[in-house]
């Protein structure tokens, strides 16, 4: 079965989900909305797609359209979803899931009492690299989890984004913008986060962009540019967390995790393919260590995916009833964790995560990337 899909918003990540649409027979995408009309009529037509061009009022007055697909800046992501649910649409957002808790719970809320259903990207948690991740972490191959490390260090912005002003503002900086990659891939392999304590900053006031069209323009920064964490996990688990755009180069691993018999270095979540690297200590001393090396793992999923696979999956689960895995619930928890380390910050102590949610359901070893199948 597909859902007709009306897409709100054409932005630079519009193209990914376009891409992605013609991989999933699931999503049948015919109508797009944007504030610039002209630029939704080019943006669509790049790829060659019969999607009909209308106003956001029009899209969700259609009653073809069964599933909203929201794309707009972080800012208008809780005020668009709470729209289409209101007007007897699904929908599936763009992260972050909203730019406050509060708005947040407030759309899960009103989509329980219309019983429709909310989802919410990252979907690069259901991609090859990080679904053979979660399989090697549940055969037991290095034991339970203790620890771990994620970093995602940059210079921000400016220097390539054609339009990047919003990520300096409420629902953009390096933790709202990348920590959803991290973070629900996180809680996809270890389940959901206890506690967060945290120490964020902001490295400059203002930045100048330096890419076009608005190279030169001057960029106020309301958000903490540098966020650096610990959480605890339910499962006892404790990773460090550093997001930021005040690194102009580093060389930390992006994503490992150490377990009792064994560690493993983990494909970057930005992306849905990469391999898992192992290193099993069993047989080595201590001062051995050192000489040994990294084993890339065998991947058993061969399955091509990209931005929409999410969006399959959560069509799918509405037509059979199983709970889909993008979910608004994951969603809304990976939200308090982000908004958890500037409170932390503030604070300066240790901030208990009130939500919780379920562990997403592992795409099942030999998934071919097809749901319908």
């Amino acid at each position: 079965m597909s859902m007709k899909v009306g897409m709100i918003g054409c932005g630079g990540i519009c193209g990914a989900y376009l891409k992605g649409e013609k991989l999933l027979p699931e999503i049948e995408m015919a109508m797009c909305a944007d504030l610039d009309l002209e630029r939704a009529e080019k943006r669509v037509r790049e790829f060659n797609q019969d999607i009909k061009i209308v106003t956001t009022e029009e899209l969700l007055a259609n009653d073809d359209i069964e599933v909203v697909l929201n794309i707009t800046p972080p800012g208008a992501h809780a005020k668009i979803n709470m729209m289409a649910l209101e007007a007897g649409k699904h929908v599936y957002c763009e992260k972050p899931f909203a730019v406050s808790l509060e708005e947040g719970c407030q759309v899960l809320e009103l989509a329980k009492s219309r019983n429709m259903k909310v989802g919410c990207a990252p979907d690069t948690f259901l991609g090859s690299g990080i679904q053979n991740t979660r399989k090697i972490i549940d055969s037991g191959a290095v034991g339970k989890i203790l620890s771990g490390t994620a970093n995602c260090l940059g210079h921000g912005t400016e220097s390539w984004h054609k339009s990047p002003e919003f990520y300096y503002k409420a629902g953009g900086g390096p933790l709202m913008d990348m920590g959803p990659y991290f973070i629900t891939a996180l809680v996809s392999l270890l389940g959901p986060v206890k506690c967060v304590t945290a120490i964020t900053g902001r490295g400059f006031n203002e930045r100048t962009i330096t890419s076009e069209p608005l190279n030169g323009k001057k960029i106020a920064v309301e958000v903490e540019t540098h966020n650096a964490g610990i959480m605890e996990f339910e499962s006892g688990a404790i990773v460090t967390v550093t997001m930021s755009f005040d690194t102009w180069k580093a060389t930390a691993q992006p994503f490992e995790l150490h377990g009792e018999t064994g560690s493993i270095t983990i494909p970057n979540p930005n992306g849905f393919v990469g391999d898992t690297q192992i290193f099993k200590p069993a047989g080595i001393t201590q001062k051995d260590i050192k000489g040994t090396v990294w084993k890339t793992a065998q991947n058993s999923f061969n399955y091509e995916s990209g931005r929409s696979i999410g969006l399959a999956d959560m069509i799918k689960g509405i037509e059979t009833g199983r709970k889909f895995r993008c979910n608004g619930e994951l969603a809304c928890h990976v939200l308090e964790v982000m908004l958890a380390f500037p409170k932390s910050s503030k604070s300066g102590k240790h901030e208990n995560i009130e939500s919780s949610c379920e562990r997403p359901e592992a795409l099942p070893d030999g998934f071919s990337g097809n749901f319908s199948e």
